[in-house]
């Protein structure tokens, strides 16, 4: 099985806060069916805002970045501006709702 690349190390909260700019969370696992299925629709989104940050996070029971947000379903999508969340996502399955959401925090690709 192919790796999506969901980091087992994860930031801390606090660090994620003071991120800077334009962030974008995805929360999953590598194994996950729903996060392989929406792997494709978030790499073209993604590849159309190059100023974004994309932290792509391992979930699961224990997880404390996931359940600081209040992560129950994967993969989600946590947009973030400056650190402070302006949307979120569950389980996308097409490009369109993640590019209108990454306009919200990236609006000048």
């Amino acid at each position: 099985m192919d790796s999506l690349g969901y980091l087992e190390e994860q930031p801390l909260r606090a660090d994620v806060d003071a991120l800077p700019g334009a962030t974008l969370l995805v929360f999953g696992t590598n194994w996950c069916g729903y996060c392989r299925a929406a792997h494709r629709a978030l790499t073209a989104a993604t590849a159309e805002h190059p100023n974004v940050r994309v932290i792509k996070v391992e979930d699961g029971k224990g997880r404390a970045l996931g359940r600081s947000f209040s992560v129950k379903l994967w993969p989600s999508l946590i947009f973030l501006s400056d650190g402070v969340e302006v949307s979120r996502l569950i389980r996308p399955n097409k490009a369109a709702p993640i590019v209108a959401a990454l306009r919200e925090i990236d609006p000048q690709p």
